[in-house]
């Protein structure tokens, strides 16, 4: 295991894939289940997250079942078109393409396809990859490592010029969230699940692995955007799902 990786180039553009659609059963409301792809000037790309195993996409009802993720909610659509290598299509890309994947963390929405890459290294929080298996979900944590080289977030990083790694322990203890600085856009906070959605600051971040960490470094991003006035995109956003561009669009 390593714990330094440094990109060569700057940000390039940042594209949101589309894994799918969830219905959790508190509230409920309607989730997408999203990934990102960031392209920079040295044509490096970067996949940060996988969706669900491809098993939900193939039997969603028998993946359920078998991982007991019925108790918290509902696949809606999870299909063959959501898969990371039809998502990486969507802009020209291939598996193949990418030069380093990141995981946000260990959840089952997060990590299904966590094994596909066997050429790219994998950038992780060292408290998640201490873990005897990935997270996954309701203790079963069925999936193995993949013998990958692994980078270790320790702390708050620059992974390159313009692309900050930000480790905030709450929603799960080794969550990572990221700032990403575009040519146009200017810079992006994709919090992953240390903000779910903007409604979680308002209910405390209830139910997470650790509620106080949750808060203060829920507090400390949505601080860190309002100072940078970034485009804030959330982890899993009712409101700002249906709206958000997605492959096959970019932002630049």
């Amino acid at each position: 295991m390593k714990s330094q990786v440094t990109l060569k180039g700057k940000p390039k553009r940042l594209a949101v894939l589309d894994y799918g659609l969830f219905e959790v059963h508190s509230g409920p409301r309607t989730i997408g289940i999203c990934g990102f792809v960031v392209e920079t000037d040295a044509n490096e790309v970067v996949l940060i997250d996988t969706g669900f195993p491809e098993k939900y996409a193939r039997d969603a009802e028998a993946a359920t079942t078998e991982d007991e993720l019925g108790s918290f909610g509902r696949v809606l659509s999870v299909t063959p078109d959501n898969m990371p290598g039809p998502q990486l299509a969507k802009l020209g890309l291939a598996k193949s393409d990418i030069t380093l994947m990141i995981q946000s963390h260990t959840h089952i929405d997060h990590v299904g396809d966590m094994a596909g890459y066997p050429h790219a290294p994998i950038l992780i929080s060292a408290a998640e990859r201490a873990l005897p298996r990935p997270l996954y979900w309701s203790g079963k944590q069925m999936m193995d490592w993949p013998d990958r080289d692994y980078h270790l977030v320790q702390g708050d990083m620059d992974l390159g010029h313009g692309f900050e790694v930000l480790l905030c322990p709450g929603h799960a203890p080794g969550q990572l969230a990221f700032m990403v600085q575009l040519p146009q856009t200017g810079w992006v906070l994709l919090t992953s699940d240390a903000i779910s959605r903007a409604s979680e600051i308002d209910e405390k971040f209830a139910g997470s692995w650790d509620d106080d960490l949750a808060i203060h470094h829920g507090d400390r991003l949505m601080k860190l955007a309002s100072e940078r006035g970034a485009l804030v995109i959330y982890g899993h956003s009712p409101e700002q799902w249906p709206t958000l561009k997605k492959a096959p669009e970019w932002f630049d």
